[in-house]
């Protein structure tokens, strides 16, 4: 790959700056020469957090403080794309465009209303540019390794760029966009930031079954999305029938396996509700985010629920009780062993050698407490399980 250092003002850079407010991203700079951010770029950031990073970009440049280094692709010979940079330009041109403000002795001024000195300061302000020249594949290559602004690059937003094509463009008009309808209902789901291609990239997870690379690549220059956005949308709707009662616990869950475990069995969304609340309000189970797996499953598999142990003082005091009783009868200090018939029929156990098990399990109604409570030899406890 070849490189060429340029230099140009900001405002040479910036004329003929378009900003699609809907889109959330710069578009064209260098009088329609320069494409600002290409389909494989992230969208603009910096406005986000009360719009910090972009007015520290302007200060910056007011401090005679440098911005870092900017990277072109050259894409012919009159045609150029941000590589690197886009986020910086983006917050020249908007503030040119007088889309925010900066404060100056406390006052907040707009780019026209500032004193001729500083305007000029700003224009006139010299950005070094490496504009580079090579295959797709180096240009993808080295993008993958840039991590100059600060704000490095999410996994997907790495993906975007090597698999740009037309379904990148299509996916990102559906799960990048901030004023998609559907964003607020998604995000009862879904962790993550929508315009850092996290929704996205919980799309293409689930309908790849995990395999995104390949799939991205088997599907880059489709012309729909149809069969991530219909999977997409079952899960989504399957979760949100089966779970009518919305809890933050339910955020970034693996629906996807879940719905692929569990989409086939009937559930009553009104008793889901009841015991979804009654685990909800629990003290003793730890894990509120393994309910729903617990509820999906059968409500059988309490290791979900990290349901609370019995407390030390607890087990030493059953331990003292059942072992003294034990030796006065002269059986095992395990319930269990003391009604067999062998070796250890007898045999008194070390507290350490034993585990504090609820006499009605848990699941079944018993409270995690000392009337409840009962030691038990390892082996036994561990074949006994949920009875």
């Amino acid at each position: 790959m070849k490189a060429e250092r340029k230099i140009y003002t900001v405002e040479e850079i910036c004329k003929g700056f378009t900003y699609n407010e809907a889109e959330g991203k710069g578009l064209f700079g260098l009088s329609g020469r320069l494409t600002i951010q290409p389909e494989y770029q992230r969208k603009y950031l910096y406005a986000e957090q009360n719009g910090a990073r972009e007015m520290a970009v302007i200060e910056s440049v007011l401090k005679g403080y440098p911005i870092g280094l900017l990277y072109f692709n050259r894409v012919d010979d009159t045609h150029l794309e941000v590589l690197d940079g886009q986020q910086r330009i983006t917050s020249l041109g908007r503030f040119l465009t007088r889309k925010f403000a900066i404060k100056i002795n406390g006052m907040e001024q707009y780019f026209d209303y500032m004193a001729e000195d500083l305007r000029e300061k700003i224009l006139k302000t010299e950005l070094l540019v490496y504009e580079c020249e090579g295959t797709e594949s180096e240009i993808k290559e080295w993008f993958k390794t840039i991590n100059i602004t600060g704000l490095p690059l999410e996994e997907q937003e790495i993906l975007n760029a090597v698999y740009c094509g037309s379904f990148v463009t299509l996916a990102k008009e559906v799960f990048s966009n901030s004023q998609n309808a559907n964003v607020n209902k998604w995000a009862a789901f879904l962790r993550g930031n929508v315009k850092r291609q996290a929704y996205l990239h919980t799309a293409l997870d689930w309908v790849s079954r995990g395999n995104i690379s390949g799939y991205m690549s088997l599907h880059r220059n489709d012309d729909n999305i149809r069969e991530m956005q219909t999977y997409f949308d079952s899960v989504i709707d399957w979760a949100s029938g089966v779970f009518t009662n919305i809890e933050k616990e339910m955020c970034g869950l693996p629906w996807g396996e879940l719905y692929e475990k569990h989409h086939k069995q009937p559930y009553d969304p009104t008793a889901v509700a009841a015991k979804q609340r009654e685990l909800c309000e629990d003290f003793y189970v730890k894990n509120k985010r393994g309910i729903y797996e617990y509820i999906l499953s059968g409500c059988q598999d309490t290791k979900l629920l990290e349901v609370r142990c019995f407390d030390e003082p607890t087990k030493k005091s059953v331990y003292a009780r059942q072992t003294a009783r034990a030796q006065a009868q002269g059986v095992s200090n395990c319930p269990h062993c003391a009604m067999s018939n062998g070796a250890n029929r007898t045999k008194i156990w070390k507290l350490s050698e034993m585990d504090a098990d609820h006499v009605t399990a848990w699941s079944k109604g018993g409270a995690t407490d000392i009337s409840n409570c009962q030691m038990l030899c390892k082996t036994h406890n561990r074949a006994k399980g949920n009875r």
